[in-house]
């Protein structure tokens, strides 16, 4: 039981860290209808700006510094390439993102390498948030921190086992929660995100005004950017910091499809789905084998369907979110909670 709830943790943290990043692609697409096929390129981006600062000003200053520093280039880049192909048409607009996405690969690898770099969490989030005591003769127990040596020994009467929930995870998800909150008082309670929301619907009304659209859809871009480096600095120091990370990006593709399309509560919901779905059955060791004979029928090696029957959940677990992406394009082709039928 200890071991499905820390993978449920984990899922949950892992579905946070993918609503870091398709908040900023949803908050992109729904201004200005750019798919930005380097956003998992500016997530990359940030890891490394930030472990470069932590050596130069410390880990706490390279938290704010870093995702500044990636929604500046961000914002350049929406400047200075993609608004003059704007006038192209969106397929212009996915081949240039898609191409500054190979872009920033190289330029990290001839910079930093083509092999993973030593950024690790600091030393206020290397320890342990809480630790879980399971026994078999007492219910589970949270104890906050590490759990005394006491605790976790094994007695005649019963088997303690004790896991330790890393600090760094706990960090990742309250930085996403405080992203949540933050974007959601930005849009609906400051003059800014009024701004944003009318251009999205009444563009020609809001430069009447005197507001300068470019300038905000420049400032959108920029800060979708930003989240992304943001999420690049806690998934730096939760996961591995390496040019690979970059290949998050199919999956958060699959995100924003799940949930819909422009919708941030849907990039929330999609974001947890995808998080559970990838974590939860690495603990199911079991395959529709073992469901047939539970059934009393019997899948033999000699049978057409063992190849495929033998898979194990948890081996199908990285295919699952893409699964479900599936389903949701037959069934539900505006994702769960878009507003856009096309």
């Amino acid at each position: 039981m200890d071991q499905v709830l820390i993978n449920l943790l984990n899922g949950v943290s892992s579905g946070l860290l993918l609503f870091m990043l398709s908040a900023g692609l949803t908050l992109i697409f729904s201004m200005m209808g750019v798919l930005n096929f380097a956003h998992a390129s500016f997530y990359m981006l940030g890891a490394y700006f930030a472990y470069t600062l932590s050596g130069l000003v410390g880990f706490w200053a390279a938290l704010v510094a870093a995702p500044l520093l990636v929604g500046l280039a961000g914002a350049a880049f929406e400047r200075s390439v993609l608004r003059r192909v704007h006038k192209f048409g969106h397929v212009a607009e996915l081949l240039v993102t898609f191409g500054l996405s190979y872009v920033l690969l190289e330029i990290v690898q001839l910079v930093w390498g083509r092999t993973s770099v030593p950024f690790g969490p600091p030393p206020a989030l290397a320890g342990t948030a809480f630790t879980l005591v399971s026994s078999s003769a007492e219910p589970m127990r949270v104890v906050l921190g590490v759990a005394p040596p006491e605790m976790c020994q094994r007695t005649a009467e019963a088997v303690v086992t004790c896991t330790r929930y890393p600090l760094n995870r706990v960090f990742l998800a309250g930085v996403a929660l405080a992203m949540l909150l933050a974007l959601w008082l930005m849009l609906t309670r400051t003059r800014i995100g009024l701004v944003i929301q009318a251009a999205l619907t009444h563009p020609e009304m809001v430069e009447a005004l005197g507001h300068n659209v470019p300038r905000v859809f420049m400032l959108v871009f920029g800060t979708g950017c930003a989240m992304a480096g943001l999420a690049g600095v806690v998934g730096g120091i939760t996961f591995v910091t390496e040019p690979n990370m970059a290949h998050i990006g199919p999956i958060i593709f699959a995100v924003i499809v799940i949930g819909g399309m422009g919708s941030l509560p849907g990039a929330f919901l999609g974001s947890i789905l995808v998080g559970l779905l990838q974590t939860l059955p690495l603990t199911v060791d079991k395959s529709l084998v073992h469901l047939a004979a539970s059934l009393g029928m019997t899948v033999t090696p000699d049978s057409w369907a063992y190849p495929v029957a033998k898979i194990t959940l948890a081996q199908a677990a990285p295919i699952l979110p893409y699964l479900l992406l599936v389903l949701i394009l037959i069934l539900r082709p505006r994702g769960l909670l878009g507003t856009r039928e096309s």
